[in-house]
């Protein structure tokens, strides 16, 4: 682990995991989406790096993000329903297709189910985009909630789709935890009233995981199963 793990919760029941940056790597798919979009927009095409400051937010904020240094500022917001209809239909095609999982997910979801840890994803992609994904890794079955970012009227940071993970688990936001590779997972996590765990090897909106306020720093996903496993045998 690279930081001790410290839950002030008491025994945890769930666990409401992110999934770009968390689970999978996504970042070239998001690339190869917005160049196609950015292509039909006769507009310079992005990069891996440039996309992994803007990822996490959601759709509509990753448009804007990529628009906004190609388009003046009114431009951007002219065309922003096209490129976001455009750049929906470029993903749709590509979903999955440049991905790959990060280590010991599998391993970690397993070790979490096998603790009767019930388990939801929480993601700001877009929902069937997230539900194929899921599939296409022989994932989907691991998860009883998938909540995405147009699931419901607010997205994290906000914590509704936290609030409602819970809900639709039948566990208590305090028996909770939330983990993610970014702040928005943590600040969503903590409004909620639940415990939080980050990965160091996401995006982040490209800044050091070290600066988020969270419980701890798990290295995999099977480490935040051993780390919730020695915190319940203490409960």
């Amino acid at each position: 682990m690279n930081a001790p793990v410290k839950f002030t919760a008491p025994r945890i029941e769930a666990a409401l995991i992110d999934l770009d940056g968390t689970m999978v790597d996504t970042a070239d798919d998001f690339a190869a989406g917005l160049n196609g979009m950015l292509a039909q927009l006769d507009a310079e095409e992005t990069t891996r790096e440039e996309v992994m400051g803007y990822v996490g937010k959601g759709s509509e904020h990753l448009i804007r993000s990529v628009l906004a240094p190609r388009f003046a500022a009114d431009n951007v917001e002219a065309r922003f329903d096209e490129a976001l209809a455009l750049y929906q239909d470029e993903y749709g095609k590509i979903n999955g297709r440049y991905t790959h999982l990060y280590p010991e997910v599998v391993a970690g979801l397993a070790a979490l189910r096998d603790q009767g840890i019930r388990l939801a994803c929480v993601t700001n992609k877009p929902h069937r985009f997230a539900v194929e994904l899921l599939q296409q890794y022989g994932l989907a079955q691991c998860f009883e909630v998938v909540i995405g970012g147009d699931s419901l009227a607010k997205k994290k940071p906000d914590p509704l789709p936290m609030l409602t993970a819970c809900e639709r688990l039948g566990v208590k936001p305090a028996a909770a935890v939330a983990i993610g590779d970014s702040e928005n997972d943590a600040i969503a996590g903590r409004a909620a009233g639940m415990a939080t765990l980050t990965v160091p090897y996401g995006y982040n909106h490209g800044q050091p995981v070290q600066k988020i306020e969270s419980d701890g720093i798990v290295a995999s996903l099977l480490d935040a199963a051993k780390a919730i496993a020695a915190h319940n045998d203490l409960t």
